[in-house]
């Protein structure tokens, strides 16, 4: 049987056999034993964020549910929301508020540009009515990883609450909830947990959750109700997704022996050193300086070559056994390879392979960009 490809991209992403197993069995949603299991997910996912004073909800479905659940649950109806954009999923919050029917506002930067906390703390002072900050830790539409910190400090200082999108950095990046303050942080299975598709999470601060009964814009959306059913009786509200919940668990076993966040980051970064320096041998330039680039995945500027198609150099890289990402920046033309996944540095090192061959059956000779693209940066990881 032919290998599956592996899954360079920000989630979904390749899993390890020992998860995709433990898919195999079937288990009954009110079922003691699932119960249990359930309730080992959650403690575990409480203790990565390290915040006593909050608490896992889970959710079933994509991360974005989850998001709007945090966002429709957490913020009063009378709320106002100012989410940090500097990318797709900062301008998916926005819609999905707007959706709700609540207030929102933003503060956009380019694609390639933090957030300064000054002109955050400027804007908070300037508008009263805004009561939650939203923010992307990591805006994998490019790569950029946000000022998560500084940002929690202002939005806390200005006596606002801050809900943290956390898809595609929690259990890797640093997320102490033990000092970190933030209503939520969300975040799903299928990224740096190494597990499968179709849950999300809200580590939720309690008091605020306590506090959030009829907030919410929708029934299955409703983070209180669910937590409050779950804590009289140990179920889900509607049919949890019980195979991906079985994989998480063994996941985040594997996580564990993995030696835990630090190690995981340890390997994502040694993961992103490999690819940036590979792929910069073969010519290629990143669109963003290392300070800020997240080592979850990389937006590579597309080669002026005339011969330059991704679509062709997707066919023959997936070809040779890697799946990669089109580009999401709408500043440049540009593709994406991810960093994330049950993968090593020598997984990378067969990519950039694939890639100089890719290039030599393609034709491609020339991989700078556009001149007008971007100038050369630094590939050194922080």
């Amino acid at each position: 049987m032919t290998a599956p490809p592996i899954l360079l991209t920000p989630g979904p992403l390749t899993t390890a056999p020992e998860t995709r197993r433990a898919m195999l069995v079937d288990w009954g949603s009110w079922d003691d034993d699932f119960r249990e299991l359930n309730q080992r997910v959650c403690r575990h996912l409480e203790a990565i964020g390290g915040g006593t004073g909050h608490v896992c909800v889970p959710m079933q479905g994509c991360g974005t549910a989850a998001v709007e659940a945090a966002i429709g649950t957490l913020m009063p109806r009378s709320g106002k929301l100012l989410v940090l954009v500097n990318g797709a999923y900062g301008h998916r919050m926005v819609k999905l508020t707007a959706t709700m029917g609540r207030a929102v506002d933003t503060y956009e930067t380019a694609e390639d540009t933090p957030p300064d906390p000054a002109e955050l703390a400027r804007r908070l002072a300037a508008d009263p009515a805004i009561t939650h900050v939203g923010v992307i830790h990591c805006e994998t539409s490019t790569g950029i990883l946000n000022p998560l910190d500084e940002l929690a400090r202002v939005t806390a200082e200005a006596g606002r609450k801050l809900i943290v999108d956390a898809m595609s950095t929690f259990a890797a990046l640093p997320i102490d909830l033990a000092w970190m303050p933030a209503a939520a942080v969300v975040a799903s299975a299928n990224k740096c947990l190494e597990g499968v598709p179709g849950l999300g999470f809200v580590l939720c601060d309690k008091a605020e959750l306590d506090a959030a009964k009829g907030n919410a814009h929708s029934l299955s959306l409703d983070l209180h109700d669910q937590w409050a059913y779950m804590r009289a009786t140990g179920q889900y509200r509607y049919t949890p997704p019980t195979h991906v919940i079985a994989a998480l668990d063994v996941a985040m076993a594997r996580f564990e022996a993995e030696g835990g966040r630090a190690a995981r980051l340890a390997r994502y970064r040694d993961n992103c050193r490999h690819l940036l320096e590979g792929m910069a041998e073969l010519g290629f330039i990143s669109l963003l300086d290392h300070v800020i680039q997240a080592p979850i995945i990389v937006t590579f500027l597309s080669p002026r070559d005339p011969n330059y198609r991704f679509a062709d150099v997707y066919r023959a890289l997936k070809a040779r056994g890697f799946i990669i990402y089109p580009g999401k920046t709408t500043k440049v033309d540009s593709f994406r390879i991810g960093c994330i996944g049950s993968i090593g540095p020598g997984d990378m090192d067969r990519l950039v392979a694939a890639v100089a061959s890719t290039l030599d059956e393609l034709g491609i000779a020339d991989t700078a960009p556009a001149d007008d693209a971007s100038s050369e940066t630094d590939m050194v990881m922080p």
